[in-house]
C-alpha cells in the first residue's frame, strides 16, 4: 500500500453518482408498482413492478460495486489524506445518526402505543368516555396480540432464542473489539481470526432469527396480529436487515484484510464497519429489553 498523501485529494469526475440516481429511480418506480400489483387483486395485469424492481436492484449492486472499487483503489494508492479521513469519519457518523433517528421512530411508536394509547382506550385518565363509546369490550393489557382469525396469541418470550441472539451479538462485539486492537497493533493474523469469528456469530444470529420467525408464525404471531405483531416485526425485521448489511460490510473488509489493504495508520473502511456493527448491537440491546423483556 502506498503512503498517504499530505495534500487534499479531489477525485476526478465520476459517472457513478448519476448512475446511482438512475438506479434509485428504478427502485422507487419498481417498488411502488410492485406494491400496487400486490395489493390490487382485481386489476393487476400488465404491471411491471416486479421486473423494474429487479432491474433496479441489479443496477444498484453494479453501480455500488464499481463506485466502491474506485474508492478502494484511491485508498490503497495513497490518495486519501488526513483531511479525507476526517470527511469520511464525519460522513459515517452522520449516517449512523440518521439510523438512530430511524429506529427512534419505531421505538417511539411502541412506547406511545403501550403507555399512552392502550391505557387510554382502556378507560384510563380522560379515556373513560372513549372506552365506553368506541370500544367498551377492550381490555387494557400489553401485549395486544390478536391473530387474523380473531384468536388471542401469546407474545414472544425473552429467554429463548432472543436471549441466545443477545449472547451472540454481545460476543460478536467483543471479538470485533479484539480484532480492532489487533489491527492497530499490526497483528494481521489476530485480526483475521477474530473478524472471522465475528462474521460467524453474525451468520448464527441471522439463522436464529429465521428460526424465531418460523416459531412466531406457528404460534399465530404474524405482522397483522394486532399492534404488537406489527411493531414486533417492524423492529426486529428492520434490525435483521441491518445485521445482514453489517455482515456484508464485515465480510468485504475481511476480504480486504486478507489482501493486505489495511495498515495500522490507514484502515478507515474497516473501522467504519466496526462502528456500524457496534451500533447494530446497541440497537438490539434496546430492542431486547423493550420488546421481549418488559
Amino acid at each position: 500500500m502506498a503512503e498517504k498523501t499530505t495534500q487534499y485529494y479531489v477525485p476526478a469526475g465520476s459517472p457513478w453518482p448519476v448512475l446511482a440516481s438512475v438506479g434509485l429511480m428504478l427502485l422507487a418506480l419498481g417498488g411502488a408498482n410492485f406494491i400496487q400489483q400486490s395489493t390490487d387483486v382485481v386489476n393487476n395485469e400488465g404491471t411491471f413492478g416486479g421486473m423494474l424492481l429487479a432491474v433496479g436492484v441489479i443496477w444498484m449492486i453494479g453501480v455500488l460495486f464499481m463506485w466502491w472499487r474506485d474508492t478502494v483503489k484511491e485508498s490503497i494508492g495513497g490518495l486519501h489524506s488526513d483531511q479525507m479521513y476526517r470527511s469520511y469519519s464525519q460522513g459515517m457518523l452522520w449516517f449512523i445518526f440518521s439510523e438512530v433517528m430511524f429506529f427512534s421512530a419505531f421505538f417511539g411508536a411502541m412506547f406511545y402505543t403501550r403507555w399512552l394509547i392502550v391505557p387510554w382506550l382502556g378507560g384510563a385518565g380522560t379515556g373513560a368516555m372513549t372506552h365506553e363509546l368506541l370500544w367498551p369490550e377492550f381490555q387494557a393489557m400489553w401485549p395486544v396480540v390478536t391473530a387474523p382469525d380473531g384468536r388471542v396469541t401469546a407474545a414472544m418470550g425473552a429467554w429463548g432464542l432472543p436471549a441466545v441472539n443477545t449472547a451472540l451479538l454481545l460476543t460478536s462485539s467483543i471479538t470485533l473489539t479484539i480484532a480492532h486492537h489487533a489491527m492497530v497493533a499490526n497483528q494481521r493474523g489476530k485480526v483475521i481470526l477474530f473478524q472471522a469469528a465475528t462474521i460467524a456469530l453474525a451468520v448464527a444470529f441471522l439463522c436464529c432469527q429465521v428460526i424465531e420467525y418460523i416459531h412466531a408464525y406457528d404460534m399465530g404471531l404474524t405482522i397483522d396480529a394486532g399492534i404488537y405483531g406489527s411493531l414486533f416485526f417492524m423492529l426486529t425485521g428492520f434490525h435483521g436487515v441491518h445485521v445482514f448489511l453489517g455482515t456484508i460490510f464485515l465480510t468485504v473488509t475481511f476480504l480486504r484484510v486478507l489482501k493486505g489493504h489495511y495498515t495500522p495508520e490507514n484502515h478507515f473502511a474497516w473501522e467504519a464497519a466496526a462502528w456500524y456493527w457496534h451500533f447494530v448491537d446497541v440497537v438490539w440491546l434496546f430492542l431486547f429489553v423493550t420488546v421481549y423483556w418488559l
